[in-house]
């Protein structure tokens, strides 16, 4: 067995673990970063790049389906899956080659294994011991499933649907938030007959009402079926088929039961609970600094309940580092964090939606602009719109957007949460003609007692 100590010792090597790993080091401590499997993580490797990738294929073969309309004679003769997944496992290589570089460059110890951590402030890996002043836990997150419902063969969680090597003819997609409707996007594009269940009232139902309707319109416009509001009972799995069963007595055949119902702390095994780390539900209690009930024990991104965003956990990454590194960074506003779900169309949100801030201030002011008003979304041929919502007297506390590329606007849209913008602070602001984040301007002129291109 071997001893080595260092300033910050981290387990887990997604996107909170490496931020931390890199900025740690540009504050001169010396880093021990210990990673079972890949630098980079779910992210990287299994999430949001990869997956990213399938749903910009499945906008170029919408593209080549739908030339017609821009006057473009093109036509889809299928999907080369190989192929595919050939240019998504590029991307994702670059990126992982690129990290490796990053970790070597910024000096950051990359330790290979299976972790477990031991109060007060060490990490096990086989017969090796790490040791850090300080311990920050970064194990992420893992696809969860239902009780009873037995992962394997035609049911799959998004671990496999990222990596699958040919096309579904149907799926059933369990779960019609993010993941789900993400999924169904790509396998609609590609071709597939997809139908979503979801047990709440509405698709991607943690946002705001009005995104819900306008994505279920959209969805249903590009034939993508779904039920919700019911719940599923269960499936059952032949060499050719799965069979799923619902509540209300319905029952659909596909080739595929993708199962999107979320994703579960990966604190399991790890030695967490034994080592006295206080924990409810699977996930690490922290305060707003991050630090858990153990002197200089952090933790960082999905182990932490809230929003399970990679940019969240990068950013948490950031700011452990500079507590460690005694900068005092303020503290991360959740509500701050952006969100994107990049489904087709997208759908892009920062702060609260309408029904929270009602729930907050007891009333709220909300104004829509269309993107029908809007000449780039237009020419993009993509309907939506922009809503903000306003406290009484207060500033614009909730931005939602949904349409094709709306995803690249929430930059704008989180810096005017965070400042803490009123309306008259926005509308003189100039945005260039034409972009879709003239939507934004356009929307905070209105909101302000002057609107333009509104009908």
């Amino acid at each position: 067995m071997t001893d080595t100590s260092a300033d910050l010792v981290i387990l887990g090597g997604g996107s909170g673990g490496y931020a931390c790993a890199f900025r740690a080091a540009e504050l001169g401590l010396s880093v021990i970063l210990i990673e079972r499997d890949k630098l980079g993580g779910t992210c990287l490797h299994r999430g949001c790049i990869p997956t990213k990738a399938l749903l910009h294929a499945a906008e170029v073969a919408d593209l080549a389906r739908e030339g017609d309309q821009f006057g473009v004679k093109s036509s889809l003769e299928g999907i080369d899956i190989a192929g595919v997944n050939s240019y998504k496992d590029g991307v994702v290589g670059q990126m992982f080659k690129g990290l490796q570089g990053l970790a070597k460059a910024n000096k950051v110890t990359v330790v290979d294994g299976e972790g477990t951590f031991t109060a007060p402030n060490t990490v096990t890996v086989g017969g090796d011991r790490y040791t850090g002043t300080n311990v920050v836990l970064a194990t992420g997150s893992y696809a969860k499933t239902l009780p009873g419902l037995e992962i394997g063969g035609r049911i799959i969680t998004s671990d496999q649907a990222v990596n699958l090597d040919y096309v579904p003819e149907s799926v059933v997609v369990l779960g019609g938030g993010v993941i789900g409707v993400e999924f169904a996007s790509v396998w609609k594009s590609f071709g597939a007959d997809v139908t979503i269940v979801e047990a709440l009232p509405r698709l991607v139902p943690l946002e705001d009402e009005w995104a819900s309707k306008q994505l279920e319109r959209a969805f249903r416009k590009r034939g993508i079926k779904y039920k919700t509001g019911v719940k599923f009972t269960g499936a059952t799995q032949t060499d050719s088929a799965v069979t799923v069963t619902l509540e209300s007595g319905e029952s659909f055949d596909a080739d595929l039961l993708l199962v999107a119902v979320g994703r579960g702390p990966n604190s399991a095994g790890h030695g967490y609970e034994e080592a006295g780390v206080r924990m409810d539900r699977g996930f690490v209690l922290t305060d707003d600094k991050l630090r858990t009930n153990l002197p200089n024990v952090y933790a960082v991104g999905d182990l932490v309940p809230g929003l399970q965003l990679a940019h969240r956990g990068f950013q948490q990454g950031i700011f452990i580092a500079e507590v460690i590194g005694g900068l005092n960074p303020a503290p991360i506003d959740e509500l701050g964090i952006p969100r994107v779900t990049y489904c087709r169309p997208e759908v892009a949100s920062v702060g609260l939606t309408e029904a929270q801030a009602k729930e907050k201030y007891g009333n709220a002011e909300t104004y829509v602009y269309s993107l029908g008003g809007n000449g780039k979304s237009q020419i993009l041929k993509t309907s939506g719109g922009v809503k903000l919502v306003k406290a009484p007297d207060g500033p614009v506390v909730g931005v939602t957007m949904v349409g094709e590329r709306v995803g690249e606007l929430i930059g704008e849209a989180q810096l005017i949460y965070n400042w803490e913008a009123y309306p008259e602070d926005v509308a003189p602001l100039i945005h260039a003609h034409p972009t879709q984040t003239e939507a934004i301007g356009e929307a905070f002129l209105a909101l302000a007692g002057k609107p333009l291109h509104v009908h």
